[in-house]
């Protein structure tokens, strides 16, 4: 009920190795740090990367390299769908990703893949790993410990830390995400909330059928299962499980515990 398998297809998952043996799905959030520091980041060497200063220009990664995109026609497609392209004197840079001006990157492990989009005025900072055809959106705050798939989307005035999102998850607006968790193809509507700290000391609690469970965490968010959708300005308390193809209406604040799949939570 409380496994990994329970909640989330990590079939196409490029991270799946971060669940084996996970005996909770939270124990997945336990892992985070160390898998993180374990992956190889490409260092960011480009002249115009300063630490923590926005970027002057837009840079393009092509084949593990960055360069300026003076020159470039850049076709602002929806980068979710493969249609974000770039060419170079008629060619196409195949799975090239676009960094454009006014974003800031705060450290060097950060680690795009294919077609992703970072976009003005978003803020990284380390570690950080964005999947193929990934959007961070304007005004995007990523704190740290993240870790999306592949199609996900950090939108704007969205804040994430240590937590992961599985393909497809989106928080296209005005979002805090901390200590959580996004199945495949979640979806948050905007000024969703998942509270992440107990006002009391101590370890979050997860409630479930057969009585507490002490989750080992201080910090616990959400997690959301497979294609769960929340409505707008909805509230998850700490150490909230929502099992897939459940509903969190607008205006709800999710009661922390186990919620099975298929539930609607009003």
């Amino acid at each position: 009920m409380l496994a990994p398998a329970s909640f989330f297809d990590l079939s196409s998952f490029d991270h799946r190795a971060l669940f084996d043996g996970c005996v909770h799905v939270w124990d997945a959030l336990k892992r985070l740090k160390s898998y993180l520091n374990g992956l190889d980041y490409a260092p960011l060497a480009h002249p115009r990367f300063q630490d923590g200063v926005p970027l002057p220009c837009h840079l393009i990664l092509h084949d593990g390299k960055f360069e300026e995109a003076d020159g470039c026609v850049i076709t602002w497609g929806d980068a979710l769908k493969g249609q974000l392209k770039v060419l170079r004197d008629g060619q196409e840079l195949a799975g090239a990703s676009v960094i454009m001006a006014g974003a800031v990157l705060m450290g060097s492990r950060i680690l795009l893949g294919k077609g992703v989009l970072i976009e003005s005025g978003a803020l990284i900072k380390e570690p950080a790993v964005f999947g193929d055809c990934t959007e961070v959106r304007q005004g995007a705050y990523v704190r740290g410990w993240c870790l999306t798939g592949s199609r996900c989307v950090v939108g704007h005035a969205t804040e994430v830390k240590h937590s992961i999102f599985l393909n497809d998850a989106k928080a296209g607006h005005f979002a805090y995400i901390g200590d959580s968790i996004l199945g495949g193809a979640a979806n948050l509507g905007a000024g969703t909330k998942f509270a992440n700290l107990r006002f009391l000391p101590g370890n979050v609690q997860v409630k479930t059928p057969d009585g507490p469970l002490d989750s080992g965490l201080r910090k616990f968010g959400a997690i959301l299962g497979d294609r769960v959708q929340t409505g707008c300005n909805s509230v998850t308390n700490p150490g909230t499980l929502i099992g897939p193809d459940s509903l969190l209406l607008p205006n709800t604040t999710a009661p922390s515990g186990y919620h099975p799949p298929k539930s609607v939570l009003r």
